[in-house]
């Protein structure tokens, strides 16, 4: 990291002492095929400076703000104890070209490896490709799928294996 960045481990003191003096916010938290963890809950908000901006990056995932809830372009912003929320869902919308640009970008070899392996073989000799697998032959692989449909999770190795024996 630059010497200007300063790491820090997301405890829920470290988050609570940070936002006291921060100006922008930036919540961006992935779990994969779940939803976001609450990290800034609505107290919080009153140890904020007035006019500090928060921007969701996790809103499509339910968001990582308490107090966030989705918006659009049009009408990006909203003000909760005069801290202001930007919670526009799907973010990269609003520059489609290059998002677009991006994402082929870093997919294209995954679509290349599938088209020339075939989809089995290819996620057997990548992990990359095996990890984004939600569903095989109907059955859930995806922990956090299962989980939010109330299933039952399978082993993803299990079922490439029978599928590429048949």
């Amino acid at each position: 990291m630059p010497a200007n960045v300063q790491v820090l481990f997301s405890t829920r003191y470290a988050i609570r002492k940070q936002v006291q003096d921060a100006d922008l916010i930036i919540g961006a938290v992935l779990i994969p095929g779940a939803k976001a963890p609450r990290l800034i809950n609505r107290e919080d908000l009153a140890l904020m400076r007035p006019g500090t901006v928060i921007v969701d990056v996790a809103v499509d995932q339910g968001g990582c703000v308490e107090t966030i809830r989705p918006t659009t372009h049009q009408d990006p912003v909203y003000l909760v104890d005069e801290i202001m929320h930007y919670g526009v869902a799907n973010m990269p919308g609003g520059v489609p070209r290059t998002s677009t640009l991006a994402l082929t970008n870093s997919t294209l070899p995954y679509a290349l490896a599938l088209a020339e392996k075939g989809w089995e073989q290819a996620c057997l000799l990548d992990s990359a490709l095996k990890a984004g697998v939600n569903i095989v032959h109907g059955q859930v692989t995806c922990q956090g799928v299962a989980d939010a449909f109330g299933m039952e999770c399978h082993d993803v190795n299990d079922l490439l294996m029978g599928s590429a024996q048949v």
